[in-house]
């Protein structure tokens, strides 16, 4: 289904769509929910859904992803190893994923939240399969949470006249971020490996 399809059906389904394309997103299927809560949040100023309940499904619907991502993660390193085989573009941020998380560490899930939101639900799948210790993943994401879902439903509701242009720009700022970590973390490496070690 297409962004423009999916956003259409904010009016009429309301917080139903809010809470399960941000559950979706972060199990890493293709939704744009950052898109949709815009939308959600444009809507809410336009007086089509209620602000709260907006807020409360878009949350809601992110921690149950999270937690399922972790979930899923848990059954095991075959579905990871099974996802890099069969879709490179998600063997790429796989990669991403266990970098951040290697550089991070527990901070790194709430980062992922919403700084380098397209390695989130990577990073809840490496949490599982890692046996990251559960309510720490589950604090740092319920605080990533709420962060990712203020930010964009707030500017939908602030800015709802200008949707199109805060989701490019968003867009270009993750990935620039996403970018810097990524050039951080590969220095890193280079760095311990040709720096002579002390003995």
């Amino acid at each position: 289904m297409s962004a423009e399809a999916l956003l259409a059906l904010v009016p009429t389904y309301g917080v139903a769509v809010l809470a399960i394309a941000t559950f979706l997103s972060c199990i890493a299927m293709p939704i744009p929910a950052s898109l949709i809560m815009l939308a959600g949040g444009a809507f809410a100023a336009g007086g089509d859904i209620a602000l709260a309940p907006a807020l409360i499904a878009c949350l809601a619907g992110a921690i149950l992803g999270d937690q399922a991502g972790y979930l899923i993660g848990a059954r095991g390193a075959p579905l990871i190893d099974r996802i890099e085989a069969q879709h490179p573009a998600r063997a790429v941020l796989i990669v991403r994923a266990r970098n951040f998380s290697a550089r991070w560490g527990a901070p790194g899930v709430f980062f992922s939240r919403w700084l380098v939101s397209p390695l989130g639900p990577y990073v809840n799948l490496l949490s599982g399969a890692s046996r990251a210790v559960w309510p720490v993943f589950t604090t740092w994401s319920v605080a990533g949470e709420v962060v990712w879902v203020s930010i964009y439903i707030g500017l939908g509701y602030a800015y709802s006249g200008y949707i199109a242009e805060i989701a490019e720009v968003a867009g270009n700022f993750v990935g620039l971020l996403v970018a810097i970590v990524l050039a951080l973390a590969l220095g890193r490496v280079i760095w311990v490996r040709v720096t002579p070690q002390s003995t």
